[in-house]
């Protein structure tokens, strides 16, 4: 990753967000609970899902000592990892909260208790660390608890037929056994996947057997017993309906992206064209109906989740960053079956809005919410008691090469337009491919190609669909795309040789989008893009409150380079309104000065009205 867009807040991720959140992980008793030292009556408790953020944590760090080995890092990674090896038991099992505080509840509680998702964040952590530094003490471990976990659930008269509330381990056991190729692993992520929602219902008869309300109990009171509340549980875990018959995307997002990513991931493996229809159709509406301008999802607090389709107010938004970076991974997944440009302009669009939102230019404050509208009380917190949005976001900005580019035999495929270098083998040869521009600012990318001999494949390069007018040149020609744009990509195949250079230029002309009619939030308003960014206008800029700014139709938009200390060099947009100046910032650098209002959906209509409330009946 060479340019200054990515690079930098990766580099911000390495110097300061890593030791920010390791102080923070110990601070809070995260890492010291896993020397299993409490007693009753000491604080903090351990909690049930703190496991998963030093897993996190650890996976970001090895994306770093992947591009820049830091000894010191190194050494704090290390230690970390002797940490999880002291705490792991005789047979496997890891789970710092379980085999401390709670022992003779081991995998009883799986609708609240996190144990499997923990263990699959500890398995994407082991899987990183392996393949960043080649290093096997993580993934040793990694794979004596998965192997427990294998031996533990499954449909066998002396197995557990269950599954965890929060799905995770699924796509994990994917990644350990494309890093192994261990055919159980796979077997066993399938397992979880093909047993949700089966009959009877597992959470019922676990909690029958347990004689507990569980972890989470005293917050729901009556889950077990009112049908109407069952329901609403079910949903929001995914448990309403066996996978394959699900057609509407419904409860907890961050659980969903998860759960969406392992069935695609085995409907690929697998080749499961059952799996593939509910992806597709799931996938459509999650993006057609239940999907913010921003890429983000999630409409309600209350669930964490979606209400119904077109419920998507501003101010209330919850938008989790966690189901923003869900919705990315799983895009890409999509992606990688179908070959389609579509995906990936909706992953872009959730990974400079959702995602990039959720951490401060400063890398040491997050949003776990990310609304759409604020009042000026809305900012980001330095840590949270439930934190997963933090490790999670700087283990996605660590790993974003992953995603640049997708390699085949005889093609490359260009997905995101980030100034990088590639090494890799192509028609046979090993080629380097380096990308530089300064995209997302401007839309001149360019593309050149060093292969060790010449050799014949094809360069792929994706056209977002918001790119009316783009055009490209070979090594200064025009290359006529239209019989060659194929799923939003423009595919060039020829002999290429040292010095060869693909010119991509974009148009980043300022547009106006409207919401679907049914979303009333965003009625007689309209938001501005440029690009893949979102932008919106604040109150430091504007003036507070923002809801006073209308933007009639006739207006003209045009783009000004800016330039803050906060925020660093920017590209806004402005128009001159009949009543005042308007600016933007993109969407993701709102609150990093002084606390202001802030808007997305600006009044374009004379007599749009303020925006009506949610509806929480219908959540």
């Amino acid at each position: 990753m060479t340019d200054g867009f990515f690079a930098g807040r990766i580099e911000t991720i390495r110097r300061t967000t890593l030791e920010h959140q390791y102080q923070n992980l110990v601070d809070t008793g995260r890492l010291d609970a896993l020397r299993l030292r409490w007693k009753p009556g000491d604080q903090p408790v351990p909690h049930i899902f703190w496991d998963s953020d030093v897993a996190k944590w650890i996976e970001a760090a090895s994306y770093c000592l992947a591009t820049a080995y830091d000894p010191e890092l190194d050494l704090r990674v290390g230690a970390a990892i002797d940490l999880l090896g002291a705490a792991q038991q005789p047979d496997g099992y890891l789970n710092s909260y379980y085999s401390n505080v709670a022992p003779e509840l081991r995998f009883t509680d799986l609708r609240d208790g996190h144990e499997l998702y923990c263990a699959g964040h500890l398995i994407e952590a082991a899987v990183a660390h392996h393949e960043a530094t080649g290093g096997r003490a993580l993934l040793d471990i990694a794979r004596r608890y998965a192997d427990l976990i294998v031996e533990t659930f499954g449909v066998g008269p002396d197995q557990v037929s269950g599954y965890d509330g929060h799905p995770e381990i699924e796509l994990a056991l994917v990644r350990l056994y494309e890093c192994t190729d261990d055919q159980r692993y796979l077997d066993a992520a399938a397992y979880f996947v093909d047993q949700r929602g089966q009959e009877p219902y597992f959470f019922a008869e676990e909690a029958a057997r347990r004689g507990t309300p569980g972890y989470f109990g005293a917050e729901f009171p009556g889950r077990d017993s009112d049908p109407a509340a069952l329901r609403v549980f079910r949903e929001y875990q995914q448990t309403h309906l066996p996978v394959r018959e699900q057609a509407t995307a419904v409860g907890h997002c961050v659980r969903a992206m998860y759960l969406y990513s392992a069935m695609t991931d085995l409907a690929q493996l697998r080749e499961d064209q059952t799996l593939l229809a509910a992806v597709r159709r799931l996938w459509s509406s999650v993006v057609e109906r239940r999907m913010y301008v921003t890429g983000a999802v999630g409409s309600s607090r209350v669930n964490e989740g979606w209400t119904e389709d077109y419920d998507l107010p501003n101010e209330t938004a919850y938008n989790e960053t966690c189901a923003s970076i869900g919705l990315f991974l799983w895009a890409f997944r999509i992606a990688d079956i179908d070959e389609d440009g579509a995906y990936i302009d909706v992953a872009e669009r959730a990974l400079y809005n959702g995602v990039l939102s959720g951490m401060s230019m400063r890398g040491t404050e997050f949003f776990y919410e990310n609304p759409l509208a604020s009042d000026g009380t809305v900012h980001r917190q330095p840590w949270f008691g439930v934190s997963c949005c933090p490790p999670n976001l700087a283990r996605l900005l660590t790993s974003l090469g992953r995603y640049v580019y997708t390699a085949k035999d005889a093609e490359l495929r260009v997905n995101l337009f980030v100034g990088s270098e590639l090494s890799v083998v192509l028609g046979g040869v090993p080629t380097v491919v380096r990308q530089s521009g300064s995209y997302p600012w401007s839309g001149r990318v360019q593309i050149e190609v060093e292969p060790d001999r010449p050799a014949e494949w094809t360069l792929s390069v994706r056209i977002p669909a918001w790119a009316d007018g783009a055009s490209v040149s070979v090594n200064g020609e025009e290359y006529r795309s239209e019989a060659r744009l194929r799923r939003g990509f423009l595919r060039i195949t020829r002999r290429w040789a040292a010095g060869d250079r693909v010119v991509v230029d974009l148009p980043l002309t300022p547009r106006r989008e409207r919401a679907h009619p049914r979303v009333v939030a965003a009625a007689g308003r309209v938001a501005i893009l440029r690009g893949p960014i979102v932008h919106c206008v604040e109150g430091v800029d504007n003036g507070d409150p923002v809801e006073r700014l209308h933007l009639p139709e006739d207006v003209e938009l045009r783009t000004e380079p800016a330039s803050d200390a906060t925020l660093g060099e920017f590209v806004s947009v402005a128009a001159d309104t009949p009543s005042m100046p308007l600016t933007t910032v993109p969407y993701f650098l709102w609150d990093n000065r002084q606390p202001s209002t802030m808007g997305v959906w600006i009044r374009s209509d004379a007599d749009a009205d303020d925006e009506p409330p949610s509806h929480p009946d219908r959540t």
